[in-house]
């Protein structure tokens, strides 16, 4: 049936009506907040190009996470920024390396948020890359053992989940593999299995102190052209074990995350990246956007995109709203 009988008009008449058929609902529950631990006390370091980003310090993040699982953040992501780096990131592996401190904290402190840590060795080399080199190029084999142990170290810590970020190619089969042979068989893995060597990272870099210094990562993040070698990467990480599977970035890439979610039955998450939420920041401090109705837009875009979890720094000024 066709106008004048059939109105799509009727459906849009009032508020309530619209929160009653709207197809796309994002709530509390989708959100996750990374943060960004460094060594020291009573640290609070603004991120001159993430407005409202910090790097803490343990006991500032520790309040930092209370106030915001007060304010209805359930779950967060940890990055973080050793005291002294190494060639092949093995000072992520350590006892008392400053994510394991930092969730030994965050479990006395507020138990019932829940830890997510990201495993990568960018910010924990010298050089800024992601693994072990071997002739100016990342060693694949070589950079799974360490990543490996790192998981390990976490898990030893109390993490809650794991989210090797690396893109190496077999890292989350060799997780799950020293995971499991470690007793730690029901730590889920969220693997970025989806992450493009993407120019909406600038900021984050500044965040981690991670910028590689020669070179890029594009011999393993993938090329923004590429669709079909998505799937396959979000295949290889399902079959070696990754319990969810993340497309990063998001904006961008949201064409990626419908045809993951649509190919895949596990569940998807989306990474809002540094560049994503610092445009917004930006254009608002010009007063050339509505912040608020444009962050709701992009995350309710994500989410629509097939996305079920969402990392975003802009969980803290929009959880409030929902």
């Amino acid at each position: 049936m066709a106008f004048p009988q059939t109105r799509l008009r009727r459906l849009r008449s009032t508020p309530v009506l619209r929160d009653l058929v709207r197809e796309t609902k994002l709530t509390r529950d989708d959100l996750v907040m990374p943060l960004f631990v460094r060594p020291g006390k009573k640290v609070r370091n603004e991120i001159v190009s993430m407005p409202g980003n910090f790097q803490f310090s343990v006991d500032t993040l520790t309040q930092r996470c209370q106030e915001l699982y007060d304010s209805g953040v359930k779950s967060v992501l940890l990055f973080g920024i050793p005291e002294e780096k190494d060639a092949t990131g093995e000072v992520a592996c350590q006892h008392n390396g400053i994510v394991q401190q930092a969730i030994r904290s965050l479990k006395k402190a507020v138990p019932d948020l829940y830890l997510i840590a990201d495993v990568c060795n960018c910010e924990y080399t010298t050089h800024g890359h992601c693994g072990t080199l071997l002739d100016g190029d990342v060693d694949n084999d070589a950079t799974l053992v360490t990543l490996s142990n790192q998981a390990v170290s976490l898990a030893e810590a109390g993490v809650d989940m794991v989210a090797p970020s690396d893109m190496m190619d077999g890292r989350v089969g060799a997780m799950r593999e020293a995971l499991d042979e470690r007793g730690f068989k029901n730590l889920p893995i969220m693997a970025y299995s989806v992450k493009y060597a993407s120019a909406f990272y600038g900021p984050f870099r500044d965040a981690a102190e991670s910028a590689p210094q020669f070179g890029d990562r594009r011999t393993y993040q993938m090329d923004p052209a590429n669709r079909i070698e998505a799937m396959r990467e979000a295949e290889l990480d399902v079959l070696e074990g990754a319990d969810i599977i993340m497309v990063k970035p998001a904006l961008s890439y949201l064409d990626v995350i419908r045809e993951v979610k649509n190919n895949f039955d596990v569940p998807v998450a989306a990474y809002n990246v540094s560049g994503e939420f610092s445009m917004v920041k930006a254009a608002a401090e010009k007063g050339w956007i509505n912040e608020q109705q444009l962050t709701k837009e992009i995350l309710t875009s994500i989410k629509r995109a097939g996305s079920d979890i969402i990392l975003s720094y802009h969980t803290q000024d929009i959880i409030k709203e929902l």
